[in-house]
């Protein structure tokens, strides 16, 4: 049986601020505020995605800035509870396609070293551990792993062999 929730995923826009602001405050010590969110749909160097249910409610999102050939994730959020039902990798999977069709030489983003979860889930779509930032994070203070995905000069993925956790 397959437990994963139905949602669309589209572009964010204004509507979605105050919903994607309040996702932010439940999901995040140190959320980004909706003036934020909202000076982030005029930067051209960044996407944001929502990820929509059945009744157009925001169910999770995420941001990528893009500079020349290089992708940052920036946010992946869901809400808690309608994780573990693949929001999350679907949204990922959007950036990826999005790095391969233009030719990025990675993608790369931080996650909190306890947050085995998404360790696990970008380590499974072929991100790995290629370094720490010591107590990145704040409330609580947090080393963050960063995690990259290579992409070969014709955007294909790299091969990526091991897990991200054997860096950990």
């Amino acid at each position: 049986m397959d437990t994963r929730m139905h949602v669309r995923i589209v572009p964010m826009n204004a509507d979605h601020l105050d919903e994607v602001a309040e996702l932010e405050r439940i999901c995040f010590s140190t959320p980004w505020s909706r003036n934020m969110l909202a000076e982030e749909l005029d930067n051209l160097l960044s996407a944001f995605l929502v990820a929509l249910d059945d009744n157009d409610r925001v169910v999770g999102y995420a941001g990528l800035q893009v500079v020349l050939d290089e992708g940052y994730i920036t946010n992946i959020a869901v809400r808690p509870e309608c994780r573990k039902q693949g929001i999350a990798g679907k949204l990922l999977q959007v950036f990826l396609d999005f790095a391969q069709g233009n030719h990025l030489a990675f993608l790369t983003l931080e996650v909190r070293a306890s947050n085995y979860d998404a360790i696990a889930l970008y380590g499974s779509r072929g991100f790995r551990s290629t370094g720490r930032r010591k107590n990145y994070y704040e409330h609580p203070k947090e080393d963050a792993i960063i995690m990259t995905r290579e992409f070969k000069t014709d955007g294909t993925a790299d091969t990526v062999t091991g897990t991200a956790a054997d860096g950990l």
